[in-house]
């Protein structure tokens, strides 16, 4: 089952089209590279996937949502289901992990602190640093850093990961871990799509790639 159907869809980024009859579709569970040069349009749609970006001309569903028809108060309901990993790794850095991590949950509805704190430790687990919950952003290593940011995404438990060049900032080793670690979250049923220029990923841990070239999708 796709949990996104773009089907001739054009993709804008102020005013002007960066991709042209965007076809583009994802399964349940399923890992997808996208690939392409600085400035051909990779994140402008990766941010039409939560609505950052609109979409003007196609047919654009995600989940059960129309993303031509999709109002303001239905964007945050879509944003629940999806965790963002973005390159830069926007953390707090005034506050612990697990700080961060709870600020996450409150501002996403939760409320009761045992189930907050159950969750957090649960996420922390899923990548490895289970006991670095006491810790600020800046006593951590970047590969670190970047595994709590897979740990915010994960909150939520979201049926879909969008990571922005996540990758981008790390050593070939610890970016390798990194791109093993979201490949075990998508076998557990989270999609995740993952734009990178780093092809020595795509060949050590091979899936479906697209390429932006030419203001297309391939």
């Amino acid at each position: 089952m796709n949990i996104i159907e773009y089907k001739d869809v054009d993709i804008c980024h102020k005013e002007l089209i960066v991709l042209r009859e965007v076809n583009f579709s994802i399964e349940q569970g399923e890992f997808v590279y996208l690939c392409g040069k600085t400035g051909s349009g990779k994140s402008s749609l990766l941010k039409s996937f939560y609505a950052e970006v609109p979409v003007i001309q196609g047919d654009a569903k995600i989940f059960d949502y129309d993303l031509k028809k999709i109002s303001r108060r239905q964007i945050p309901k879509l944003r629940r289901k999806i965790g963002i990993i973005f390159q830069d790794f926007q953390l707090l850095g005034d506050r612990s992990v697990h700080q961060n991590l709870e600020f996450v949950l409150k501002a996403t509805g939760w409320k009761d602190n045992r189930k907050i704190d159950e969750q957090i430790n649960a996420v922390l687990t899923i990548v490895g640093l289970p006991a670095k919950g006491y810790k600020r952003p800046h006593q951590l290593s970047g590969g670190e850093q970047q595994r709590i940011v897979i740990a915010r995404a994960l909150l939520n438990s979201p049926q879909l990961i969008v990571a922005d060049e996540p990758t981008g900032n790390l050593d070939p080793e610890i970016a390798a871990e990194l791109v093993a670690l979201l490949h075990n979250i998508s076998k557990s049923g989270t999609s995740v799509i993952m734009a990178t220029h780093n092809l020595n990923l795509i060949d050590k841990f091979p899936a479906k790639t697209f390429w932006t070239r030419n203001e297309r999708l391939v």
